[in-house]
């Protein structure tokens, strides 16, 4: 997400080049920007509010040091205000439940899922020698199941044939079942964007 911020708010911070202090007047139209990204990021009102606001707060009135332009200082306190929301260190992803564990990838079309499922996957098996199985229950998008089944062959973990015809719920409740079978200690579930929960 950040690096994602960082390029929309380059198109705007030359509007604070070459001043001394960050005022509110000066770093309005890239408060717009940073507003607007999360936005479209599906980031909660409420939350999007409060960044902006703290944002703000840091912002308004800060000296710019001599080493940074104010616009490196701007992105600066961005970076620390999403380090704050978001966490400032990396946690392991909790497994510790009757296998298999399953995770649900959920998110916005055409942000990534499936190829995270396939990152993900590969890591677990790799690093944390899990038996993982991948399905995906995209059916809105019948190329999705193709390609989540090519990137798991490309990295090595097994795939749960699913088809665009099947329900969502029956395909993850079936996968599910198989990782349990199989004895799988992961099942990931690759979604069309909509969360949808399974009872185990």
């Amino acid at each position: 997400m950040f690096e994602n911020l960082t390029d929309r708010l380059s198109r705007t911070l030359k509007n604070i080049s070459g001043r001394g202090r960050l005022t509110d007047d000066n770093i309005k139209d890239t408060l717009r920007e940073v507003r607007m990204a999360l936005l479209e990021a599906d980031v909660a009102l409420p939350v999007v509010r409060d960044f902006v606001s703290r944002v703000k707060e840091s912002a308004v009135g800060l000296e710019v040091s001599k080493s940074l332009t104010p616009g490196q200082e701007f992105i600066k306190i961005v970076r620390t205000e999403l380090e704050a929301v978001m966490g400032d260190s990396n946690t392991e992803l909790d497994l510790a439940t009757q296998p298999p564990a399953v995770v649900l990838m959920a998110g916005l079309q055409g942000a990534g899922k499936t190829t995270s499922v396939g990152k993900l996957g590969k890591m677990l098996k790799e690093r944390h020698k899990k038996k993982v199985l991948v399905v995906s229950a995209d059916v809105y998008r019948p190329a999705a199941i193709k390609q989540l089944e090519t990137l798991s062959q490309d990295v090595g973990i097994d795939f749960f044939p699913s088809t665009p015809d099947q329900k969502p719920v029956d395909i993850a409740k079936a996968a599910v079942a198989h990782g349990k079978l199989k004895f799988y200690d992961v099942v990931i579930v690759d979604t069309a964007g909509a969360c949808t929960s399974t009872k185990r």
